[in-house]
């Protein structure tokens, strides 16, 4: 598996406030990024996997919508987080 528990921890410690803060919405951009890249390489290989796919795109879906969220509470952040994990904007 890609995604292992020590790996969440990993990027919620640094992300987050703390590695059990799983909540945070940093953290969850971050985790959201690591999946999202996991499966553009997934697809790169396997271009006709319409699940993953699909998967991928409600991932974006939910990574966007945390980051205006993130962009309406606190702009500082918003810009730190988009720079950190290196997402265009």
């Amino acid at each position: 598996m890609y995604l292992t528990a020590e790996k969440k921890q990993e990027i919620f410690k640094k992300y987050g406030k703390s590695e059990t803060d799983t909540g945070s919405t940093e953290g969850q951009v971050a985790l959201f990024t690591f999946r999202i890249n996991h499966l553009n390489e997934h697809l790169k290989l396997n271009r006709k996997d319409h699940s993953t796919q699909r998967a991928l795109l409600r991932l974006v879906g939910k990574r966007r919508s945390l980051l205006d969220y993130l962009k309406d509470r606190d702009i500082e952040r918003y810009r730190e987080v988009i720079k950190d994990l290196k997402i265009r904007k």
